[in-house]
């Protein structure tokens, strides 16, 4: 009862004493020209339509022929010429609150979950926030155990670095996220399930993420039936939430799944709007977004906490090198590839070694951890480089001493990288397997 006195406060405090409005005068595809708003209006700003039964809310994406150009958050049925247009907050933010840990939310920040309502807290985070100041922040220091021994050992990721993770569909994205989700050492874990199957989204967050990982989480979920504005929205959403339980001291996990339907969703706002297509239909605006949404992640100021960020990227056909794959790569600080290949012979996760690194893996290691993981990856990449020879039998035993190694210690190595999804494997352990791996 007491959240829902303090919520009808909080909208009453946030009404305005002046309403604008304006009037439709035209509608082509997805996009409403508004007449009467030019000078009440910017780029970014939202707008309610009355619709025929209902009121939709839009987002100011542009300005033709002194109209404003409105894209809705969802479909345009009942919207007509000369239906009337009334200008709305003009920054939209959210009022997170501690108790949110628990809790699935939309794009919109509106609970999802039949939990009743959310509680409101005191101050506003604004939803589209500009990333930290670059000489305001922290240096990225203290290893983050994600509770994956293949992660932890051999791609080793600290408090506040930001990492992606490069597979194509079905290879195991989502699984591996559940299971850094539940058993991550971080405060708080922030998930954005960004253009997601409407059926995979509760069965992630009830199987994969379960009790236990969902208590210590804040899920924001936008399925793939929805809007672009929305899809790009519970991407920026999930790090204001994130910004917010930072600066809480809290060491927070953001795992977004994923960044190429975030690209996606940006695409189809712009080329609504007209702008012209750079690569592979991707718009300039696409790759000018990508590095403001994952700059918001990284260590904290002064008496803040970290974002450790872990993005999903979904390689088109399997295609690394595809434009936003390219363009998340230059910006975060390392990738860990899922392999087709390793998922197919049934090792879980499926993650490629000897493509992914950790960029500022080998200064947060002692000598000792960087020399055993050294070993291991010369090992694998010994075997990786004679593996056509070694199946086809024609390498013969005793023709070179460091293959031979090679061979004898690939099983161990390969029981070593794979894991349940139920398991989990903190970083001494992790480092204490590889060693006895390697004996």
């Amino acid at each position: 009862m007491a959240f829902l006195v303090k919520s009808l406060i909080s909208d009453l405090e946030h009404v305005p004493s002046v309403r604008v409005f304006g009037r439709v005068e035209g509608v082509q595809g997805l996009l409403v020209e508004a007449s009467g708003l030019r000078h009440r209006l910017s780029v970014g700003d939202r707008c309610q339509i009355m619709g025929r039964d209902r009121c939709i809310t839009c987002e100011t994406v542009g300005f033709r022929n002194n109209r404003a150009l409105l894209m809705p958050f969802s479909s345009l049925d009942g919207v007509g010429l000369g239906c009337r247009v009334e200008v709305a907050e003009a920054c939209p933010a959210l009022y997170p609150h501690p108790d949110w840990l628990g809790r699935v939310i939309n794009a919109m920040g509106e609970p999802v979950d039949g939990k009743g309502p959310l509680p409101v807290g005191d101050t506003p985070y604004m939803v589209r926030n500009k990333p930290p100041s670059a000489h305001s922040r922290q240096r990225v220091s203290g290893k983050l155990d994600l509770g994956v021994r293949a992660l932890n050992a051999f791609l080793t990721v600290c408090r506040g670095q930001r990492m992606g993770i490069f597979a194509g569909s079905g290879i195991g994205k989502s699984s591996l996220m559940s299971m850094m989700a539940k058993h991550t050492s971080a405060d708080v874990s922030v998930i954005g399930l960004i253009g997601e199957r409407g059926r995979e989204a509760r069965e992630f967050i009830e199987d994969d993420l379960g009790v236990e990982g969902l208590a210590r989480s804040v899920v924001v979920v936008a399925t793939s039936d929805e809007s672009a504005l929305l899809r790009r929205q519970a991407a920026y959403v999930t790090l204001t939430v994130a910004e917010y339980f930072r600066d809480l001291q809290r060491d927070v996990l953001c795992l977004m799944d994923s960044v190429t339907r975030f690209a996606m969703a940006q695409r189809e706002i712009s080329l609504s709007v007209g702008e012209p297509p750079a690569s592979k239909g991707y718009t300039p605006t696409v790759f000018a977004e990508l590095p403001r949404l994952l700059e918001r992640a990284g260590p904290g100021g002064p008496n803040q906490g970290s974002i450790t960020g872990l993005f999903t990227v979904l390689v088109d056909g399997d295609d690394h090198n595809e434009p936003i794959a390219d363009a998340v790569r230059g910006i975060l600080d390392g990738h860990v590839v899922l392999d087709r290949s390793i998922a197919e012979r049934g090792r879980y996760p499926a993650i490629n070694v000897l493509r992914s690194v950790s960029r500022t893996m080998p200064g947060c290691n002692t000598p000792e951890e960087n020399q055993l993981v050294s070993r291991g990856r010369k090992l694998l990449a010994l075997y990786d480089d004679m593996a056509e020879l070694i199946r086809l039998g024609a390498y013969r035993r005793g023709t070179d001493p460091a293959v031979d190694e090679a061979i004898h210690y690939y099983p161990a190595l390969e029981g070593f990288l794979g894991q349940g999804k139920k398991d989990a494997t903190d970083l001494a352990t992790s480092y204490a397997m590889l060693a006895e791996a390697l004996k």
